[in-house]
């Protein structure tokens, strides 16, 4: 059986653990390879690897790191579709989606790749008699990456190309229930002519994730995941003395207006919802629907969630492919089941469904449901599966309300042709990303992508302007340069310095 193993100091290697986890094809639901997992020395053996090449990758000019990423970045474009057969064939996502994710985290490389105007300075002539001043700003050391199965490509991607043109050295430890295509990542940049050690990949699960965490040479650390560990990986890291960026879950609310076009909006939302089986940070997992918008839209919505179509996602013409694993498939079960218990009404159930010559596949259909109020389970958790739960409400007001209320500030969208109402929504809301007329409003790589409240741990976001903030540290310098000629220039002054 296949063996993913862990990539350190620029050569793939097993470790040290002799332990190792499944990995699914998650339309068959059969095993087609393991992945090492990870002990204390095998992250120890990573971290001293990225700590040694970040003594010379620190000092590489501008210049340097800007080629090794545009190679990178050429690389990876001509191994889009090996990427995202990958991805499916590991995660299930349709073969399309998977391509879009890769092309995604792209963009974050092409963003990268500008790093010598990204990390310029700022300079300040005179400013006191014959004094200068400027400020520049510098890497941080070894950084670590721990990110989930859902986007296995793309949200690494949110983090090692600004990490590395910034002077860092890379650990990535990607989920461990779909890690190839973080294997193949690490193939393309030591073909791109980075040097050995500065990216480096550790398989694993909770234990490599302590390590990292607790490591005195990890200086910082990025993470994707659920609500309560990234509140976990922010209070351990931080603990440990490191800067940290924990991105949490969501709860995303899309608002749909009285005035919006129903037929484009149920579009939107049934693509939001089911798209990637939900499993998506991003995705839209609660209608709001506002006045009488209601039963048109929950009409419209069921008649395009029944058109869904599941199946392999390398199967053409498929919508929606499984769920990652079996647990979560019932998981979410679960989470209709229960939310029909508590009241709201089932418009389409998709918890029986099965996918002729895939029958031991993960998959479960498209779920509507109707009715649901904000004390419902289904309602309160993320659920992270394709479950679109309608919740009815008087007035914009009341959908401001509504949204403000939630524990989670990922994303949110608003549907509607009234420009008023959009901009009173977009600065009324507290979330972090908004969208109009758009479901899943992903920022481009040249802003930042992050939530607020529960959906985000440290200040921080990830990628854009905010990502080389994160992971560079400033020094501001003053300069004077005494004279025979001007001798007023070098007096001292027991007072505390001011300018003149």
């Amino acid at each position: 059986m296949k063996t993913v193993r862990h990539w350190i100091a620029g050569a793939s290697t097993p470790g040290t653990s002799h332990r190792f986890a499944p990995v699914f094809n998650p339309a068959t639901g059969q095993q087609q390879a393991q992945v090492a997992l990870a002990d204390n020395t095998d992250v120890d053996a990573a971290v001293r690897a990225a700590a040694t090449a970040f003594q010379s990758w620190r000092e590489a000019s501008l210049t340097r790191r800007a080629g090794v990423l545009f190679a990178f970045r050429e690389l990876l474009h001509h191994n889009i579709d090996r990427l995202a057969a990958i991805i499916t064939d590991e995660h299930g996502k349709v073969l399309a989606d998977a391509r879009g994710e890769v092309i995604r985290g792209l963009e974050v490389v092409e963003f990268a790749c500008g790093i010598p105007h990204l990390l310029k300075g700022d300079y300040s002539d005179q400013v006191s008699t014959a004094v200068d001043s400027f400020s520049f700003r510098q890497p941080l050391g070894v950084v670590a990456g721990i990110t989930p199965f859902n986007f296995p490509a793309m949200v690494p991607a949110w983090m090692y190309p600004i990490a590395i043109a910034c002077g860092n050295t890379f650990v990535l430890k990607p989920s461990e229930r779909d890690p190839s295509a973080s294997s193949l990542i690490a193939e393309l940049w030591a073909e791109a002519g980075l040097p050995d050690g500065v990216f480096n990949v550790i398989n694993g699960d909770k234990t490599a994730v302590d390590a990292l965490l607790d490591h005195p040479d990890v200086a910082a650390v990025s993470f994707v995941g659920s609500t309560p560990i990234a509140r976990y990986v922010h209070q351990r890291a931080t603990t440990n003395g490191k800067r940290v960026q924990a991105l949490g879950g969501a709860k995303n609310h899309a608002v749909v207006m009285p005035d919006a076009d129903l037929d484009y909006t149920a579009d939107h939302l049934v693509a939001a919802a089911y798209g990637s089986a939900g499993e998506r940070c991003m995705a839209v997992s609660v209608a709001v629907a506002v006045g009488d918008a209601a039963e048109s839209l929950i009409k419209t919505l069921q008649a395009k969630t029944a058109e869904v179509r599941v199946g392999p996602g390398t199967q053409p013409g498929t919508d929606m492919g499984p769920i990652v694993t079996e647990q979560a498939r019932d998981r979410i079960r679960g989470y209709v089941d229960r939310g029909v218990e508590a009241g709201a009404t089932l418009i389409v159930d998709g918890r029986d469904l099965t996918v002729t010559g895939h029958e031991q596949g993960f998959f479960i259909g498209p779920s509507l449901l109707d009715q649901v109020t904000p004390d419902m389970e289904v309602y309160r958790d993320e659920i992270f599966g394709p479950v679109l739960a309608v919740v009815r409400v008087p007035d914009l007001d009341s959908a401001i309300t509504l949204i403000n209320n939630s524990p989670f500030g990922n994303g949110t969208a608003i549907f509607t042709a009234d420009g008023e109402a959009a901009r009173r929504f977009q600065r009324s809301v507290t979330v972090g990303m908004i969208g109009v007329n758009v479901p899943i409003p992903v920022p481009m790589a040249y802003y930042s992508f992050g939530g607020w409240k529960d959906s985000l741990f440290g200040d921080k976001h990830v990628h854009g302007a905010e990502g080389i903030s994160f992971y560079t540290k400033a020094k501001t310098v003053t300069t004077r340069w005494p004279s025979p000629t001007h001798p007023t220039t070098s007096q001292a002054n027991y007072s505390f310095p001011t300018n003149s």
